[in-house]
């Protein structure tokens, strides 16, 4: 890797998991609160297995903390539900998950937002942040139509190719995005902006996210 003299140097990395499993093989006292939380996380997705409800309400808990109102994690929570409804649509006509799920992804946030997913990201300043997560309640209301309409026309049109689920994806997108142009046409306001969770929070919009 390049270090900080300018010059390409061998340099010994880990990803996360690597990490972690790293903690777990070190001896010294110093290491033990490290790995009773790891064990502790390891218990709570086991509980979330069995049951996921836990795991819904561990992740409204934490919407909360991070300031984010009730009606926003509402919201939130109804748009993972048709993200996963997207994606075993996607698994059932063959798409791949990783790279294609992106791309497809990539088509319906463009067609609706007028952005690809980095553009957005960038508009909102995000790194590696979770998009939906810096969106506003109409934001997240547009996306999920986006997604949801892509799912239906999917379902009626079952695309073979991955060309013909590309073009799915426009055309489900697409509604969302003419429902996103007559809403800014009437409200004289733009729906895609840079408003990301740290600006909500700077607003301090009665404490919470909307």
């Amino acid at each position: 890797m390049l270090s900080t003299d300018g010059k390409m140097r061998l340099t010994d990395v880990a990803d996360t998991e690597q990490l972690l499993r790293l903690i777990q093989s070190v001896p010294s006292p110093k290491a033990e609160p490290f790995k009773m939380w790891l064990a502790k996380v390891g218990y709570e997705r086991i509980e979330e297995t069995e049951d996921p409800e836990i795991g819904i309400d561990r992740l409204m808990e934490t919407y909360l903390k991070k300031g984010y109102s009730t009606a926003w994690i509402n919201q939130r929570l109804k748009s993972i539900e048709v993200r996963k409804e997207l994606t075993d649509e996607w698994e059932d006509r063959g798409v791949k998950k990783g790279q294609e799920y992106a791309i497809l992804t990539d088509e319906i946030t463009k067609a609706w937002s007028d952005k690809t997913v980095k553009e957005y990201k960038q508009l909102k300043g995000l790194k590696k942040e979770n998009l939906r997560d810096n969106m506003t309640n109409l934001e997240l209301v547009l996306n999920m139509l986006a997604e949801a309409s892509t799912a239906e026309i999917s379902k009626e049109k079952k695309p073979k190719t991955f060309v013909e689920n590309k073009i799915v994806a426009q055309q489900g997108g697409t509604i969302a995005g003419n429902t996103r142009k007559a809403i800014e046409a009437k409200s004289g306001k733009k729906i895609v902006t840079a408003t990301n969770a740290k600006v909500l929070k700077a607003k301090g919009e009665n404490k919470k996210l909307e």
